[in-house]
């Protein structure tokens, strides 16, 4: 490898390291994370359930978490209520070809979301417009509505109950951040949920 040449992995590496260990000390966001964490489990405590939304490398988060929720993160234990509205070709394809893609999850949002469930948005630039139309949807019909985005992010923030804010500019790192927040998230529910259980 010449002197010119840069190690792209590892500043890769760096770059997320550093990211995280600055969300570690940020008390803003850590606060924010666990409010999210009381607001989705009083939600599955009392029956409601879980959406999540997200465009590109977000629709996949969302179905991760969904999948740690509905499945198991690390626990044996009931399943518990959680969609992802990024997985149902016919109905993105359907909606978006028919309302536009604007609507692609406000139009889910209207037909699976309640009053009482929480809507978990992903966006790193907190600016796409069919997240911004899922929230407002999910406001109008009484859900609890949150949004992670990242440092540049803030209109996400106008439009949601909670806000987190992932201190970065990078979507590949934001991302990364929103997921490992997301799987301390899913411990956090896991635990309560099950020591409710065990009182039962």
């Amino acid at each position: 490898m010449s002197q010119e040449s840069k190690d792209l992995i590892a500043d890769h590496l760096k770059q997320s390291l550093a990211a995280l260990e600055r969300a570690t000390q940020d008390a803003a966001m850590l606060a924010a994370a666990r409010k999210i964490a009381d607001a989705v489990i009083a939600a599955l405590r009392h029956g409601h359930k879980l959406l999540i939304v997200g465009n590109g490398g977000s629709a996949a988060d969302a179905q991760h978490i969904a999948a740690e929720i509905v499945g198991r993160y690390k626990k044996d234990r009931p399943a518990y209520a959680a969609i992802a509205l990024t997985t149902d070709t016919s109905a993105l394809t359907a909606i978006s070809n028919d309302f536009g893609y604007d609507k692609v999850f406000a139009r889910q949002v209207e037909g699976l979301g309640t009053r009482g469930d929480v809507l978990l948005a992903l966006s790193t630039s907190g600016r796409s417009p069919n997240i911004l139309a899922a929230l407002r949807t999910a406001h109008q019909r009484g859900l609890v509505t949150v949004g992670f985005t990242g440092s540049k992010g803030g209109a996400l923030g106008t439009v949601c109950d909670h806000v987190l804010v992932a201190p970065s500019d990078d979507a590949a790192v934001i991302q990364q951040i929103h997921l490992a927040v997301c799987h301390g998230i899913c411990e956090e529910i896991e635990l309560a949920m099950m020591r409710e259980a065990a009182k039962k």
